[in-house]
């Protein structure tokens, strides 16, 4: 069979390390990635992918205006995918959409503009009674102070339709918002079209996230995923361990709250990525995203429990029942931890294959290259190395991750006309 005549799987945005998970799942030259043009041309997307067997053609296109989906639908309609994914967080609109103009399976267009505007998240899962940080939209500095004042205690500023924590940062006095602000509003605009920012109410408690494979609106797999957050004002995680290190009680509870805000937004087939505080015992909504989580968490899933649970997705999305066993249980336990370094040029990287030959490591590496540049820690993207670990239990793996990441070291010297 030549490479045009397989079925392609579309994916809605451009993300070179998600390929890696769908190496042994896809055949050659199955992927047509749809990107937006500008985006796609600054990461050179095409020639980015050339490394990947799997990878027939990067199609650019306009992921978010108002019936783009339905247009390019219309312009490809030979194109006869076996399945849509949503790759990135901007593309999950588009694959919904895309995915019901070719009637295949996927979040429904409804749920993922509900998962996609932290507002209307906000409102839906509160109606049905799921715990929500009080959230206001601001307009301006002004406002956020305002709201601050009403809380009587710290706030979070975020883009309603953020991602990455980008944009986000935690706001504990009113002197420093007018700064704050204006910082957000600059990283807010490279997110793309402009969007309302959210004041939140601060939730002080750890943090989770639950990883769940629906199918026709039901769970039929879930994960719960404990969080390390960097210390400081920008809400950044810094590690993650795979399953959390908490009562069953707890679990179970997580997992049936996430049950109710699928049920809440309708969302019908796919994997959602929900986020929760738990404080005095109450999980408290965060976000939820319709795809896969980023950071590793997929890779830690697989690892632990262990399940190909990207062959699962696949299957679901395909509208097939899924082909491998989905364990109630994870086995062992799988961790990650991200580095930080002083923000400039790089000069040095050291440690990758040390950390690589570490105790129970299974990848090591780094985000950034000699020559390149390493950003203030504001978001996910900012990180700029990284190991990830299977030990026995949740303690040892979040220790062995620990221990083989501070192994890398980063050097860098500050950028001329800093």
């Amino acid at each position: 069979m030549s490479a045009q005549a397989v079925r392609p799987i579309i994916f809605s945005g451009y993300s070179s390390i998600a390929l890696f998970g769908y190496a042994e799942v896809l055949p050659p030259k199955s992927v047509i990635i749809v990107e937006e043009a500008e985006y796609a041309r600054e990461r050179d997307a095409q020639a980015s992918v050339s490394w990947s067997p799997l990878v027939r053609e990067v199609l650019e296109w306009d992921l978010v205006g108002p019936g783009r989906a339905e247009e390019f639908f219309l312009a490809h309609r030979d194109l006869d995918p076996v399945a849509v994914v949503p790759n990135t967080e901007v593309g999950t609109l588009f694959a919904a959409r895309l995915a019901e103009c070719h009637e295949l399976p996927g979040a429904g267009f409804g749920a993922a503009r509900a998962m996609r505007d932290k507002r209307r998240l906000r409102a839906i899962t509160g109606a049905a009674g799921i715990p929500n940080p009080e959230s206001v939209v601001v307009a301006d500095a002004a406002r956020a102070q305002a709201f601050l004042a009403a809380v009587n205690g710290p706030i979070v500023l975020k883009p309603a339709a953020g991602m990455g924590s980008t944009a986000t940062c935690v706001v504990r006095d009113a002197a420093e918002i007018d700064a704050v602000w204006e910082s957000l509003r600059q990283e807010a605009a490279r997110l793309g079209p402009e969007q309302p920012m959210l004041a939140e109410r601060f939730v002080a408690g750890p943090e989770f996230s639950v990883e769940m494979l629906v199918r026709g609106g039901k769970d039929v797999f879930a994960s719960v995923t404990g969080k390390l957050l960097y210390p400081g004002s920008r809400p950044v995680e810094m590690g993650h361990v795979v399953p959390a290190d908490i009562p069953a009680a707890l679990t179970e509870l997580l997992v049936q709250q996430t049950r109710r805000v699928v049920e809440a937004v309708g969302f019908a087939d796919g994997i959602v990525h929900c986020e929760w505080i738990v404080a005095d015992g109450v999980p408290y909504l965060v976000e939820c995203a319709g795809r896969c989580a980023g950071a590793g968490i997929i890779d830690m899933i697989r690892q632990a429990y262990p399940v190909d649970i990207v062959r699962a997705y696949v299957d679901i999305l395909s509208g097939r029942a899924p082909s491998v066993e989905l364990p109630t249980r994870a086995r062992r336990a799988a961790s990650v931890r991200f580095t930080s370094a002083q923000p400039g040029v790089v000069t040095v990287i050291r440690g990758i294959e040390a950390a690589s030959a570490s105790e129970g490591v299974f990848y090591a590496g780094a985000a950034v290259e000699v020559g390149g540049r390493v950003d203030e820690l504001r978001s996910s993207g900012d990180r700029p190395a990284f190991a990830a670990v299977t030990a026995d239990t949740p303690a040892e793996a979040l220790r062995l991750a620990a221990a083989a990441a501070a192994l890398i070291e980063i050097d860098t010297r500050p950028e001329q006309g800093e």
